[in-house]
């Protein structure tokens, strides 16, 4: 275990170092739009470097737990002995007048979505990483993996509105394109809005049941019964991402804080050791009730916080995935 972490950890400081220089040199078109050939060959490098993160790092996890888990809905039949009851269609089941369950068989391909939120609460970070450079990063790392994996992918990028979606395709050129978009796509929304995604995804996805990866900070209210219903239909695994000075205040004196979203400022007294504890319990009991409502929803999910390997939270995530469908539940 410690040889795993420590090859992660290794890893990871390359791939950080070399993000790093993207950011020096300027990633996101400015005043001036990259040309194609400089975008072209942007991505290609970024490629380059995932790929050798994927397949030494979790292709083969991510094979295991998701590859041949799609399912596809088929018929509907008459319930038997032994079946799952959660599988009861009751609309039919009311018009025969005795139960029916829905029957789904197995797809040689996955549809994945990878659902990337970049609002400007997201430009935050005080561990040598924006939480959208992580997001941007894992969210890379996946498409690849999936791809390699032959599955079908697609793209959604949000704020407080769709900024960009890009159906699923299969192909390395495909990965090439979705890697561009998280790259220099700029919003133009800066607030948070899950509901919005969250329902443009049950719409385009009623048909087939599909894996959702939900990248946010998942700072916003009243996304409950959209996430609720999609999570019902579909496999939704967040990735929360946070930077640890969110949650911890010390006794800094009068401390100005800005809402990025919305460009309020506001000063707070933290001069006190007591007020400043207080404001961090108020912060603390956020973050947990936001934890607990994935939890209730059956929303498997892991933290991702810059500063530290983001490879790591993913493995948990998909053992904690592998745990909860041997356990049937």
């Amino acid at each position: 275990m410690l040889a795993l972490r420590d090859t992660l950890m290794k890893l990871t400081q390359r791939l950080k170092a070399w993000i790093q220089r993207w950011r020096n040199n300027g990633t996101r078109p400015t005043s001036q739009p990259a040309s194609p050939a400089e975008i072209l060959r942007r991505v290609k490098r970024l490629e380059v470097k995932l790929r050798r993160l994927v397949s030494e790092m979790f292709l083969g996890a991510y094979e295991s737990i998701f590859k041949g888990q799609g399912l596809e809905f088929e018929e509907v039949r008459e319930y038997q002995v032994g079946d799952d009851v959660r599988m009861i269609d009751w609309n039919v089941t009311a018009r025969m007048g005795k139960p029916y369950v829905k029957k789904f068989r197995h797809e040689r391909e996955l549809r994945v979505f990878v659902v990337v939120d970049i609002s400007q609460s997201l430009m935050f970070g005080t561990q040598g990483k924006l939480k959208s450079e992580l997001a941007t990063e894992v969210a890379a790392a996946l498409i690849l993996a999936a791809i390699r994996s032959n599955d079908r992918v697609g793209l959604l990028l949000f704020t407080d509105r769709i900024e960009k979606f890009i159906p699923p395709r299969k192909g390395i050129r495909h990965a090439h394109r979705l890697i561009r978009e998280l790259l220099f796509t700029r919003p133009q929304g800066s607030g948070t809005d899950l509901t919005v995604a969250l329902d443009f995804l049950r719409r385009i996805t009623r048909r087939r049941r599909s894996v959702i990866f939900l990248f946010s900070d998942f700072h916003a209210d009243g996304y409950e019964t959209s996430l609720k219903r999609l999570a019902t239909r579909h496999e939704v695994l967040a990735l929360v991402l946070h930077d640890r000075r969110e949650h911890s205040l010390a006794p800094l004196g009068v401390a100005r804080f800005l809402d990025l979203e919305t460009g309020e400022e506001i000063w707070v007294d933290l001069r006190s050791v007591r007020e400043a504890e207080k404001r961090q319990w108020g912060l603390e009991a956020e973050w947990q009730r936001r934890r607990q409502l994935l939890t209730k929803l059956r929303v498997d999910h892991a933290e991702v916080t810059p500063g530290e390997s983001p490879l790591l939270p993913l493995m948990e995530l998909f053992r904690k995935r592998e745990r909860r469908l041997r356990s049937g539940k």
